[in-house]
């Protein structure tokens, strides 16, 4: 799934603990337990209880009839702070910060045991592993540095981490906006103002603009969903900071939902239903929902307007999840009695009534609702590899699989 994130106080977006694989058959996440099995999910602080329980990587199958748990330990136990990430072919990415070098291995079950493959490390202070990619065989990072922030290749290249690119200004988020891993969108902060931008990694790490709502709006980009285009935004430009929605290519502006905002509660989507070809305002959208009362879990489409709110299952891994093409939400769960296990959910159907029209933005100043952005530019480095050299690329809005592979212009 494209982009498991939660909210965080400074705007920015942060990966769940559990991280499931691009397309849906194998999910991981770092737990805490005893020789005898793991435990109850961890807290979100990263205590954990008993002086005997230790930390480890276990790998979730979801594809089969039922889910279950396999898990990875190794002769020592893992530090609170490791990220897992699990590949198609079932092994599972770590990565460990050792001092200022950060080390990357593959695990995978040899029968009673836990094989490992290291795969090398990167000498910096802090990285950061971005959502799976959807390839299902490499993973990538960000490591942000003193003029920029480095786009690093950990798994799947031929000689172990390999940079692949160089983004000026501070990253951070991560989304791929294709099926194929070319596209990766970004959440770039430069002269203290957030825009998403697209990578493209075929060509050097070009980065062309993706979200500019308003000249000065912190625009960032939470999922997308490359099957209709569907984009799920958190942007300030309405006036305050606002969930909405829009499609990557479309003329149309982005839309800000009045039923997004329900009072005194922080909404954040973890998962957009697949397989809704060029039919954005059909997909299901599955939302974390933070209250007074607790967490539990939305439902929305675009096209009905209206949020259709229920209890998460007891030990719901909060934020986590992900649709079937018809329409299943499936939810990850544990319990003291139950260490393994999927809710499965079905979207409830719209019932028409009135509702509040959704507040839109247009893109570009006194624009109206027909409005679209200015044509990408390209960011092209001269030959010393500084000043960029915009570069002036057709406006024209199209499908998300007949879009150019540069200046596509999102909603908005």
């Amino acid at each position: 799934m494209e982009g498991v994130e939660n909210a965080a106080p400074d705007g920015a977006a942060r990966r769940a603990g559990f991280v499931i694989a691009a397309d849906g058959s194998y999910a991981a996440r770092l737990t805490l337990g005893t020789e005898a099995g793991a435990g109850p999910p961890p807290q979100e602080d990263g205590e954990g209880d008993g002086a005997a329980a230790a930390w480890f990587p276990e790998r979730w199958t979801l594809d089969g009839p039922e889910p279950y748990a396999v898990p990875l330990p190794l002769d020592q136990p893992e530090e609170p702070d490791a990220e897992v990430l699990p590949l198609t072919d079932g092994r599972v990415l770590i990565h460990r910060r050792v001092a200022n070098r950060q080390a990357f291995s593959l695990l995978y079950p040899t029968g009673p045991g836990t094989g490992e493959l290291p795969l090398g490390a990167v000498e910096c202070p802090r990285l950061t592993l971005l959502p799976p990619s959807p390839d299902g065989t490499s993973a990538y990072a960000l490591a942000p540095g003193e003029h920029g922030t480095t786009l690093w290749l950990v798994a799947g290249g031929a000689f172990g981490p390999e940079p692949v690119a160089t983004v000026r200004g501070r990253c951070t988020g991560g989304v791929w906006l294709d099926r194929t891993g070319r596209l990766l969108a970004l959440d770039r902060e430069l002269d203290g103002v957030v825009k998403s931008v697209a990578v493209d990694l075929e060509r050097g790490g070009e980065v062309s603009p993706l979200l500019q709502i308003a000249e000065g709006s912190n625009d960032r980009l939470l999922l997308a969903d490359a099957d209709s285009g569907l984009l799920l935004i958190r942007s300030d430009a309405p006036g305050n900071d606002r969930l909405g929605w829009g499609v990557l290519g479309s003329a149309r502006p982005v839309r800000f939902p009045e039923c997004l905002r329900p009072a005194e509660c922080a909404v954040t989507p973890f998962a957009v239903q697949p397989g809704q070809v060029l039919m954005p305002e059909s997909c299901a959208v599955a939302l974390r929902i933070d209250g007074p009362a607790g967490t539990w879990v939305g439902t929305w489409r675009p096209s009905g307007r209206q949020l259709h709110q229920q209890a998460a299952p007891e030990g719901w891994l909060a934020g986590t999840g992900l649709w079937s093409p018809d329409g299943v939400l499936q939810l990850p769960y544990v319990t003291g009695t139950m260490p393994c296990g999927v809710a499965r959910v079905e979207a409830p159907r719209d019932v028409p009534r009135d509702v509040p029209m959704d507040t839109w933005h247009p893109a570009t100043g006194d624009a109206g609702p027909e409005s679209i952005t200015e044509p990408a530019q390209v960011e092209a480095m001269d030959e010393n590899g500084s000043a960029p050299r915009p570069t002036r690329l057709v406006r024209k809005p199209v499908p998300l699989q007949q879009a150019p592979l540069t200046g596509r212009t999102a909603a908005g």
